[in-house]
């Protein structure tokens, strides 16, 4: 996990995702280092068995230590993650648009939170998309 910055309170980190155990581990690092604060997840399941669904069932347990969930569908998966959404027991969206997963995240996110953006790939420049929209909401504050 990197740390991809920090604007206003919000930080805003990196972590290679690429199978339910990874991410359930990760999430459970932060949470310890972090404690109550909430944490913001925003995964894109790029990897092969994510996209083919090996990992479908495990998935939604997997982020049980996020307090806000966003996913990527990419367009290739071979399932849906709409309800891998409906079962992670947190506010959870599904968006194919990285635009609109960037408003949300930053519309939502507040000083002392920690936003940590899960994939195996560029993501479309998520982490510095995220960063600028912080920075805007802070400028304008």
């Amino acid at each position: 996990m990197e740390v991809r910055g920090e604007v206003n309170g919000v930080t805003v980190y990196d972590d290679f995702a690429h199978h339910p155990t990874a991410i359930a581990t990760t999430l459970q690092g932060l949470r310890q280092r972090v404690g109550e604060a909430r944490i913001l997840l925003v995964l894109e399941p790029r990897s092969n068995t994510m996209r083919m669904g090996v990992h479908r069932d495990a998935l939604a347990a997997s982020m049980h230590g996020a307090d806000r969930i966003w996913l990527h569908e990419t367009g290739d998966l071979e399932w849906s993650l709409e309800e891998v959404a409906r079962e992670t027991g947190v506010p959870a969206s599904v968006s194919d648009r990285v635009e609109a997963i960037v408003e949300e995240v930053v519309r939502t996110a507040h000083p002392g939170d920690h936003v940590l953006v899960m994939s195996n790939g560029g993501f479309g420049g998520i982490h510095e998309r995220l960063l600028r929209g912080l920075e805007v909401v802070a400028a304008e504050a």
